[in-house]
């Protein structure tokens, strides 16, 4: 009997949802606390930059299990979905959700780069 991955898109595709919808049940909860002073409202900006995280998060392993590429579309989507958070909360909120999801969405793409790097040299390897 094989043991199965806790790694594989599938496990990483659940986690991302189940935290999405956590994080958002918290924001809701919380969202006049978060509009009340001016640093509050920059936080509930980051959570809803975190909503869209886990949101591409979620698209890009349903997409990886579906055998497709993750594109723009996917970006595009969860920051229209993250940004749609962040008007619940306050106005403001929309501009710093924005300005941090391009923060992590740079550092995401890094990352990704930098995988793929470790991935080729490691093919190149054993070919």
């Amino acid at each position: 009997m094989a043991a199965r991955s806790m790694t594989g898109p599938g496990n990483s595709m659940l986690y991302s949802f189940l935290l999405f919808v956590v994080t958002l049940s918290l924001q809701q909860m919380h969202k006049e606390k978060l509009a009340s002073t001016e640093l509050y409202t920059i936080l509930g900006g980051f959570v809803s930059s975190l909503l869209f995280l886990l949101v591409l998060t979620f698209i890009g392993n349903f997409q990886e299990s579906a055998g497709s590429r993750t594109g723009w579309g996917a970006v595009l989507l969860a920051e229209s979905i993250a940004l749609v958070a962040a008007s619940t909360v306050h106005r403001v909120c929309i501009t710093t959700c924005f300005l941090f999801s391009v923060g992590l969405l740079y550092e995401v793409n890094k990352i990704s780069g930098i995988m793929h790097r470790k991935v080729e040299v490691k093919s190149k390897k054993y070919n």
